[in-house]
């Protein structure tokens, strides 16, 4: 029988640490509540919310969580229908969305019902790659550059050597390879089925960089040297791409916007024209948008992507113009969404359900869930680029966000 007393007293002496739990356990959920228990004790609080989950621990701590001792909530609500015409996305879908934030979710619902109402949103994936950018030291500016040349010559050896780890993974180029000096940091594009990839594409350039290493000598610094970019906000993913780079399109008749939108196509041109376009540059801002951080933030964490690249994923562009009879077209553009509907935290009970809900859990399912993502931004940015322009945002806060 587990003595959970003697387990916390000991943890507490430093005899036992943290991860070593399990050892001493029959299963996992008694391995989570004694180290809950603990922390309760060091930290003089009551861990209550935390207890009460319903994923899978056992599989989690596994592959998604060490030391785990509970789970954190996230109001999850849905947004739709939102009709979508796209290459892989076709018909009207249900959106998960967890967030704190009051008045996001009825925003972005607003735009479902103003986007299916004009017919639905054009959607489509511009590229698909995931990247991984080591850091090289030559002996100097000329051995970086033979070490260049010698990437440039040998693609195909280096493709072989990286594709043997994968059975999904496809390395298509290698492309920038910059040097700095004595430094070379040459940019490996991958492509990597339904999962998101960054493990996979890791595991590969390693294997790339060993046989670089043993042909010409290189010594490899660092696997990532920051020119990947990931989980960063970055110029060269904004031109270059990572992920799903993504764009959708709608134009709304002049009356569904002054109906539904209470705004104009005039007004909102110049709200986007002023705010994000001139006003992301004053400020040196790297996303041309006014929220696209708060949709990608909400799927991603109601669909167990990984949340670090929120980053990226908020970064893009938003044009807006009036078209001759009065008409309104609108687009986004979101250049690195990387994302999954296989492995990591998609496996976990909440996210497959979210998943599921929109019909992409699962092989082959990842460019139809881009495509949906891309459709669900365009109608937040929409809602909150009518609600500026008709100057509804402070009441709609007012009523919604403070209750």
């Amino acid at each position: 029988m587990v003595n959970e007393r003697e387990i916390i007293d000991k943890l507490k002496a430093g005899e036992i640490k943290l991860r070593e739990i399990e050892k001493y356990t029959d299963n996992i959920d008694q391995a989570v509540a004694i180290r809950r228990k603990f922390i309760e004790e060091v930290s003089n609080s009551k861990i209550e919310h935390l207890s009460n989950y319903s994923i899978d621990m056992e599989s989690a701590s596994k592959k998604n969580i060490e030391q785990p001792i509970g789970a954190v909530q996230i109001p999850v609500g849905i947004a739709g229908p939102l009709k979508i015409k796209g290459d892989y996305a076709q018909g009207e879908f249900y959106i998960p969305l967890a967030t704190s934030e009051g008045a996001l979710i009825a925003s972005i619902n607003r735009g479902c019902s103003t986007i299916t109402e004009a017919g639905g949103v054009t959607t489509k994936i511009i590229s698909d790659k995931m990247t991984r950018a080591p850091v090289i030291k030559a002996k100097s500016v000329t051995d970086a550059l033979e070490i260049k040349a010698w990437i440039e010559n040998n693609f195909k050896e280096l493709k072989k050597a990286a594709e043997v780890t994968t059975r999904h993974g496809m390395l298509i180029k290698i492309d920038p390879i910059l040097v700095v000096g004595r430094y070379v940091y040459p940019r490996f594009v991958f492509t990597t089925g339904d999962s998101m990839g960054m493990n996979m594409v890791t595991i590969a350039t390693e294997a790339a960089l060993s046989l670089l290493s043993h042909k010409t000598g290189a010594h490899v610094i660092a696997s990532s040297g920051n020119v990947c970019v990931d989980k960063k906000p970055s110029s060269i993913n904004m031109v270059e791409g990572r992920g799903k780079s993504l764009v959708a399109e709608i134009i709304v008749p002049k009356e569904i916007v002054e109906k539904k939108l209470k705004s104009t196509s005039e007004a909102i041109v110049e709200v986007n024209t002023s705010k994000n376009l001139i006003g992301s540059a004053i400020s040196g801002s790297m996303g041309f948008n006014a929220q696209y951080a708060n949709m990608i933030g909400a799927i991603f964490l109601a669909t167990g992507q990984d949340e670090a690249h929120i980053v990226e994923g908020s970064l893009g562009i938003t044009t807006a113009s009036r078209e001759e009879n009065g008409d309104l077209y609108f687009s986004v553009t979101l250049p690195d969404v990387p994302i999954a509907t296989v492995g990591g935290g998609t496996s976990i009970g909440t996210a497959r359900e979210c998943l599921e809900i929109m019909g992409v859990y699962g092989n082959e399912k990842v460019h139809k869930f881009a495509e949906i993502i891309a459709g669900t931004v365009l109608a937040g940015e929409l809602s909150l680029m009518a609600a500026l322009a008709a100057g509804h945002l402070a009441r709609a806060h007012k009523e919604l966000g403070r209750a």
